[in-house]
């Protein structure tokens, strides 16, 4: 007799049996009903950090249910391309997708404050605005208006500036500048001058060889090194003030959410929380010695000026402003994120940062 029928025969007198054996088991897999869905990713197999997240929750959903919940995670291009991701899923071509939701901006500027925008909140802000400060419950506002319903599944960490086939020491050598950027890092670098481009991962390297492009960016270290960027490109400029700490989402038909068991909901949550902490912890560890690989490569490593930092963060402030006055959504969630932020880095500033600041000292000096 196997262990769910055994509970389930099990008389009045077995009930102490029966409890020490329901122990043992999966609490939700002994009531869990079969599904299988599909999920469509934003991202190709080859970015294993970004991709692997999706994957990284469903496998957790599977484990726990014993196999009753499935989700089969789909490359970007596998079901629709990766720009089309939130757009199944809202029309229910599958029931859910991960994506970067700063994909559809274009739709409603709102939607980027699901991953980032330039100079917002970094990695653990946002960890800390989207679980403690209402983040998830603005967010999931948004979404409720889009038949969805969302959750942060990954952070990058902050990311690099990009690689540039000439040194950009000050704002005039933005003018003019052909660089491979989207979103609002895109508009802001508008502002300052650049011609924004979009073009698809594998067009970026040939168009830099070519010099249609002059500069690109795409993530970190290590998927950097993975494009051979630094060959053609080879200043590598930091910080991505663009990509401070963007988040990744697992976006749900609203309505097949609406249909899972109340445990399946939560059980799908924590997955996801799981994921998001695996994902940043992934990128922590393999960065380092991605970076040392491309420096010893010919990357030239170049901090972007103080003159261009505060270019660029004026006018992506004006930005939010001026959107602010028509688009009741973005409002509140910038508004909301901005908060935490000032929290984050007062407290930053008193311990971490010193912290911080001593311990890279000691590194550089070989002590650690």
């Amino acid at each position: 007799m196997d262990r769910r029928s055994f509970l389930t025969k099990a008389s009045v007198g077995g009930v102490a049996a029966a409890g020490a054996a329901a122990l043992a088991a999966p609490a939700v897999a002994q009531s869990a009903p079969k599904v299988t869905w599909r999920l469509t990713s934003s991202f190709p197999k080859s970015l294993d950090t970004i991709y692997g997240a999706a994957v990284t929750m469903a496998d957790y959903i599977s484990e726990v249910t014993d196999g009753n919940f499935k989700i089969q995670v789909f490359a970007a291009g596998e079901l629709v391309g990766g720009l089309q991701a939130m757009d199944a899923a809202a029309a229910g071509t599958v029931e859910c997708c991960h994506t970067a939701t700063y994909y559809y901006w274009g739709k409603d500027p709102a939607w980027a404050l699901g991953t980032c925008v330039p100079f917002g909140p970094n990695a653990r802000q946002m960890n800390a605005w989207y679980y403690y400060n209402n983040g998830r419950d603005l967010l999931n506002k948004f979404y409720e208006k889009q038949g969805l319903y969302g959750m942060q599944c990954g952070n990058t960490g902050v990311q690099m500036g990009g690689w540039y086939r000439k040194e950009i020491k000050t704002l005039a050598d933005i003018k003019g500048l052909k660089m491979r950027i989207g979103g609002f890092g895109g508009k802001v670098m508008e502002a300052l001058g650049a011609v924004p481009q979009q073009i698809a991962g594998g067009d970026i390297y040939p168009a830099l060889e070519k010099g249609t492009l002059d500069a690109c960016e795409w993530v970190g270290p290590y998927d950097d090194e993975k494009l051979g960027f630094y060959k053609v490109a080879p200043y590598y400029y930091y910080p991505g003030w663009w990509e401070g700490g963007p988040a990744l989402t697992t976006l749900v038909n609203l309505k097949k959410w609406n249909e899972l068991p109340k445990s399946y909901q939560t059980l799908f949550k924590a997955a996801c929380q799981a994921a998001d902490l695996d994902m940043l912890a992934h990128y922590d560890a393999v960065n380092p010695a991605a970076l040392k690989r491309l420096v010893a490569d010919g990357a030239k490593l170049r901090p972007f000026s103080r003159e261009i930092m505060s270019a660029a963060f004026d006018a992506a402030h004006k930005i939010y402003a001026d959107l602010s006055k028509t688009n009741a959504p973005f409002k509140e969630i910038w508004e909301s994120q901005s908060e935490t932020m000032r929290g984050g880095y007062l407290w930053d500033q008193v311990a971490e940062y010193h912290y911080d600041t001593f311990m890279m000292g000691q590194d550089n000096a070989n002590k650690i």
